[in-house]
């Protein structure tokens, strides 16, 4: 009994000390040695390409689609439009009850984006594909589009997206996602110092190695394989389910190591049309993106614009927080409406501050839709808190680091979202942190510790 005593001691001893133990990737050999499998790696007898033909416009009426020429182009199978697709519209996170459905497969009366996808073009070649796409005419009638929340907010701006019937996205709490603790009125009224500050993102594209694609292939009796650098694959199976009224269990989705995706590749955009391709014309369809449409077509992170107003305290509490923050979803919801709220959740930070109010709000222009990249709705949040802390410890005259201990929560501080706080370790990690880059912090932080607060 004693030796396994110790033996699960050393175990626990092992598990805290990973910082600076080299861990390879499991992964690692196969990507090395050329070994590794990636879905275009794989080849079927008669796989069509799909290409698209794309909006040049940003927001534009389609008058009329004229296929009859790119029919005619040597090597074309197949051209679909918006009328070939089951159920046009949709919305990925409508399986967890975000909607409204509000993004087409296809373009139907209108485009809202540049390189919005309007036909699909099946050829026997990549070029065929790509030639006949060029000889299709679409006539459009140009209609104003804003390029900014700024622009889209503004009374009389044009409405991007009419499946929400306003510029920005409706939640159930109203016009925007509201955090509401404490009075901050109250609190800006007792405040020694008050700082607002405005921060500002530009959309961050993702750019892995490997671009966005799929290949479908039919497997018989109405059942299809598609293989998929999709990071999301239970919300690309059930999502491709209802777009082309299929029952799932006639899907079967193959992913595998993905060449980079960093939240770009969670989007389900090009498997439903590939597998509807490969139905309609009963062979193998690749659909892979070329560089330039992952730069362009691929949602990048959104663009986002943060007012942070705080008060503090000459002894370094702050004691009010209000946020106002504005997120760039471009024409369509993708994975925005929850960034956003992830936003309203994260703006008190990881400090104890007893009154916090924020707005959040998820905005349409007619830019290329948004969605995940690397902790979206968080990360720009986190730029805009931490360059805030920085500034509010500079006003009073106070060393950064010791700044945000005084404001750290600890286990049992009541959080904005009023939630208590359990295992916590934020203390704990500024002093090694501390320790680590020899910061000159007064022995009294060194002392402290993220147990609970005595009275």
């Amino acid at each position: 009994m004693r030796l396994a005593k110790n033996y699960f001691a050393d175990e626990r001893r092992d598990d805290l000390n990973e910082i600076g133990q080299g861990r390879p990737r499991a992964d690692v050999p196969g990507h090395v040695t050329a070994k590794t499998t990636y879905f275009a790696d794989r080849n079927f007898p008669g796989m069509l390409h799909l290409k698209m033909v794309r909006s040049p416009h940003h927001h534009a009426r389609i008058r009329s689609i004229d296929t009859s020429e790119a029919e005619k182009h040597p090597g074309v199978v197949r051209v679909l439009t918006a009328k070939d697709v089951p159920h046009n519209t949709y919305t990925i996170l409508i399986l967890i009850q975000i909607g409204p459905e509000d993004e087409h497969v296809l373009a139907e009366d209108k485009v809202r984006w540049k390189g919005e996808a309007v036909v699909a073009v099946l050829a026997e070649t990549e070029r065929a594909a790509q030639e006949a796409a060029a000889k299709v005419k679409v006539d459009y009638e140009v209609l104003p589009a804003v390029l900014d929340m700024e622009a889209a907010l503004k009374p009389g701006a044009p409405l991007v997206n009419e499946h929400h019937g306003q510029n920005y996205y409706m939640y159930d709490s109203g016009a925007c996602r509201k955090v509401r603790f404490g009075d901050v009125e109250k609190g800006f009224a007792e405040a020694d110092h008050i700082l607002e500050q405005t921060y500002s993102s530009s959309p961050i594209e993702q750019a892995p190695m490997e671009t966005t694609g799929c290949i479908a292939v039919p497997d018989g009796n109405d059942r299809f394989t598609c293989y998929t650098n999709t990071q999301a694959m239970f919300f690309t199976l059930d999502n491709t389910s209802i777009i082309l009224q299929m029952p799932g269990s006639q899907l079967h989705l193959v992913g595998g190591t993905a060449g980079g995706g960093f939240g770009g590749k969670v989007d389900v955009i090009v498997e439903p049309i590939a597998i509807l391709a490969a139905k309609l014309t009963g062979r193998p369809v690749s659909f892979i993106y070329s560089r330039h449409e992952e730069m362009q077509i691929s949602s990048p992170r959104a663009a986002e614009t943060i007012t942070i107003k705080d008060g503090v305290m000459k002894d370094g509490r702050i004691v009010a927080r209000y946020v106002k923050g504005y997120t760039d979803a471009g024409a369509y919801s993708r994975h925005s409406p929850y960034g956003a709220q992830k936003g309203a959740a994260h703006y008190p930070g990881p400090y104890t501050i007893p009154n916090v109010w924020a707005d959040t709000y998820c905005v349409y222009t007619n830019r290329t839709p948004s969605s995940a990249m690397r902790g979206f709705g968080v990360t720009i949040a986190d730029f805009a808190l931490e360059v805030q802390m920085d500034k509010l410890a500079r006003l009073i005259g106070m060393d950064p680091l010791e700044f945000r201990f005084i404001n750290a929560y600890r286990d049992g501080d009541m959080k904005a979202h009023r939630q208590t706080t359990e295992g916590a370790a934020l203390i704990e990690c500024m002093q090694e942190a501390a320790r680590a880059a020899n910061w000159p912090v007064a022995e009294k932080y060194f002392a402290l510790s993220s147990h609970p607060r005595e009275g």
